[in-house]
């Protein structure tokens, strides 16, 4: 099978999860091919390093092709190339397919939040994602979701048939921990905290989060423990959120290379989210020994199944209560953190490109 790959997403500068998902099972899915040739498309240079052939099982069958191009690269430069090259497959790892190209094509789709909480969204990117995933999931021969509640989603608002939907995890990676004092310094940050870990955005439900530190701070005066706010501001925004409450802590954009030493310096994460397609930083969490409250909706409680505190993401008092329960539990949190180290192994990239193949080859 001749297979084309969208590997754009692969060169951005700043990664979230669709980046780090794209990057990794791509290079995976490089080290196990033994009999396909794949073509992999980018927008700009990727660095030499991002896929290196002492990694790739095949060199020989693999083709770099760096196609620039100023605006709708994936609808006008990309369904141009894949005209050109007429690929037997043709596979988009971040929800859009061009509108027009040749053959088959397999697409994965993270999430579908946006229908959940469209005020979270600029209208006009509203829309387009709503057009692009619904068109591309109807299109695609076989269509990857990274979760069971996708997988739902799916079917649900644009009847998708779950006969062509294959639910695949994507990997977690442990992240490094390096120096947890230094990392701690850097962001000016005290030495015991609570953590969220996301971009700072309504359906992340930040404002309950805060008002629930607010209760549990109020019970244990004498605990010095702090919420610490990781990551960047994200459209809707709201200042208010966090502005004149006391012990509340907003890092900003937190660098890749940090999150490992703020989750293992963590007395847990709490991610009381609205809305996750798949959470990263849950399992992360998880395998940097970080006890983990987490919302009981979406694909949450796939992900931590019996290693996380799983609260409802709108009872303001039970999240509070949570967290009491590791600050003053110690048996709590180590359950907590021996279950959690189990339950995110099970997550590995390897697993996900293996069953991404085998969708492939399914149709391909």
């Amino acid at each position: 099978m001749r297979l084309a790959i969208d590997a754009s997403r692969t060169t951005t500068a700043r990664v979230t999860g669709t980046e780090r998902y794209a990057i990794q099972i791509i290079r995976e899915l490089l080290r196990l091919n033994d009999q396909h040739e794949i073509a992999l498309y980018f927008r700009h240079t990727p660095a030499r390093d991002l896929f290196p052939a002492d990694h790739i099982l095949r060199p020989d069958a693999v083709t770099r092709r760096v196609i620039p191009f100023p605006r709708a690269w994936t609808h006008v430069r990309f369904a141009a190339a894949l005209a050109l090259h007429t690929p037997d497959l043709t596979w988009v790892p971040a929800h859009t397919l061009p509108f027009a190209f040749p053959g088959r094509a397999a697409v994965t789709v993270h999430d579908l939040g946006y229908r959940y909480f469209p005020d979270a969204h600029p209208a006009g990117q509203r829309a387009y994602l709503d057009l692009t995933t619904r068109t591309s999931a109807r299109r695609a021969a076989v269509v990857l979701a990274d979760s069971q509640a996708t997988a739902d989603d799916l079917t649900s608002f644009y009847r998708i048939s779950p006969a062509k939907i294959r639910v695949i995890y994507p990997g977690v990676d442990a992240p490094r921990i390096g120096d947890i004092d230094a990392v701690r310094r850097k962001y000016r940050l005290p030495e015991r905290y609570f953590l969220f870990l996301g971009t700072l955005q309504p359906r992340k439900n930040i404002a309950r989060l805060v008002e629930a530190y607010g209760e549990w701070r109020n019970v244990h005066r004498a605990d010095p423990a702090a919420l610490v706010l990781a990551g960047g501001e994200g459209w809707l925004y709201d200042p208010a959120w966090t502005a004149d409450k006391p012990g509340v802590y907003v890092t900003g954009y937190v660098d890749e290379a940090d999150k490992g030493a703020l989750y293992a310096g963590a007395l847990g994460l709490v991610f009381p989210s609205l809305y996750e397609g798949f959470g990263f930083p849950v399992l992360e969490a998880m395998l940097c020994g970080c006890p983990v409250i987490a919302s009981t909706t979406s694909s949450l409680p796939e992900l931590c199944a019996d290693a996380a505190l799983l609260i409802d993401p709108f009872d303001v008092g039970a999240m509070a209560a949570a967290m009491t329960r590791l600050s003053d539990d110690p048996a709590v949190r180590d359950g907590l953190i021996e279950r959690g180290r189990a339950q995110a192994r099970r997550f590995t990239w390897e697993s996900a490109a293996r069953a991404a193949l085998a969708a492939f080859e399914s149709v391909g």
